[in-house]
């Protein structure tokens, strides 16, 4: 990418562009903390750029492809001091801005030469909400209407700023998200007392009631941030049923607090709570796609996820007397609640035992993981194991030492070269 800058730098774009190396440096790094760069369902289409279908999806698209945006931040300059954030006010870090036409020409110049297949732009905020929003929508009028670009954008809206702008902006990109940051009101004063909720929600909101094909056709999406403040993982998954239920999201993001600051208020950790920010995923996933909600995993008395085993094996293991689950006859709802039974799998059962009696043989064809799946199926009445061994004590010691093999197997497989 460098080398583009320095040959844009002899293709008359100019002194300033002798900038652009640094700037990009520092905004592309000031924008990795958010990871809320997902795309899909946009069918706009121009002379530069097509995201149509899979043209332009999310980091992996539909088929599997991985898809490339350009993320960075419009500045790293910010009016707020939000404790866990690298950008703060307070920090001393060099800061840089690009103008609307410098994102323009790295954007075009870096699809051209295929870096690129979209762009993901946040930014500090300065002045005033709106006066950064004008930023932002002057960038994408000329990404749009000048360079005719028509691949993915995905752009942050900035809370706080008018309906007016959050209509201009939502004409002009596919995507519009804008972070709720942490699960509750009161984390928010703690650590982003210059951030409320009511301003995020407002935007979702309005993003929501707007009956519009041209208006972010891909819909919207936030993230929260997990472990800067004490709420649990039921705080954190009651937050993101409502916001899909209140306002038809995409995706909630789930970033695990990475420790960059110095503050009495922010938890000592050495290293980012990753364990726990997959288990939240899997739980997400479980919502909106397996027909679970947050009550049947977690409740008062069992606050926080077991991290040692995934949340549907772990609700699993708390309804035994629900299982096994006979293959050639229970629902496909009942298959989804199977630990080691995907959607594909599921559905694949599904029209297979229409034809024939399905076997274990058969369903490891079909995808089943049969090591987690053995200890809560049958197959024709009958079970892969011994089933006086199958409760929940044997279950969960060998769910926890599959997935350790499997993760040295994956380290073997890596060294396969090393002697």
């Amino acid at each position: 990418m460098f080398d583009l800058l320095k040959e844009m730098r002899y293709n008359n774009y100019g002194e300033s562009k002798m900038e652009l190396r640094e700037k990009l440096i520092i905004l592309a790094d000031s924008a990795k903390y958010d990871a809320s760069c997902s795309s899909s369902g946009s069918q706009r289409q121009g002379d530069f750029g097509n995201a149509h279908m899979a043209g332009i999806c999310h980091s992996f698209s539909a088929d599997g492809r991985c898809i490339s945006l350009l993320k960075i931040l419009l500045t790293n300059a910010c009016i707020f001091d939000c404790k866990y954030c690298l950008n703060r006010k307070s920090n001393n870090i060099k800061r840089a801005m690009f103008t609307p036409e410098e994102i323009c020409t790295i954007t075009i110049n870096f699809y051209k030469r295929n870096y690129i297949e979209g762009l993901f732009l946040s930014s500090g905020i300065i002045k005033s909400p709106d006066y950064t929003m004008e930023l932002l929508i002057k960038t994408m009028e000329l990404l749009r209407y000048k360079y005719h670009f028509g691949g993915y954008i995905h752009v942050k809206a900035i809370p706080g700023a008018s309906e007016y702008n959050l209509q201009r902006l939502g004409k002009l990109v596919d995507r519009m998200s804008a972070n709720i940051e942490l699960p509750t009101e009161s984390g928010l004063k703690l650590l982003a007392p210059d951030k409320n909720s009511d301003k995020v929600e407002k935007i979702m909101n309005y993003v929501k009631n707007k009956k519009s094909q041209n208006f972010v056709p891909a819909g919207q999406s936030t993230q929260m941030i997990i472990g800067a403040s004490k709420e649990s993982d039921l705080d954190i998954m009651q937050k993101s049923e409502n916001m899909y239920h209140n306002y038809n999201l995409k995706r909630v993001f789930y970033s695990a607090y990475i420790p960059v600051n110095q503050d009495k208020n922010l938890p000592s950790l050495l290293t980012p709570p990753l364990k726990r920010e997959n288990r939240l995923y899997q739980t997400d996933w479980l919502l909106r796609y397996y027909g679970f909600k947050v009550s049947d995993i977690l409740d008062e008395n069992n606050p926080n996820l077991n991290i040692l085993v995934d949340p549907k094996a772990s609700w699993a293991l708390k309804h035994l007397e629900e299982f096994p689950k006979e293959i050639n006859k229970c629902t496909y709802k009942e298959l989804l609640q199977v630990p080691g039974i995907g959607v594909t799998s599921a559905k694949r059962i599904m029209k297979s035992r229409k034809f024939f009696n399905l076997d274990f043989a058969d369903l490891k064809k079909m995808g089943v993981v049969l090591k987690r799946a053995k200890y809560f199926i049958t197959c024709n009445g009958r079970f892969s194991l011994n089933k006086d061994f199958l409760n929940s004590h044997f279950i969960e010691t060998n769910l926890v030492l599959e997935d350790k093999s499997s993760i040295k197997e994956k380290n073997r497989q890596l060294e396969l070269f090393h002697e």
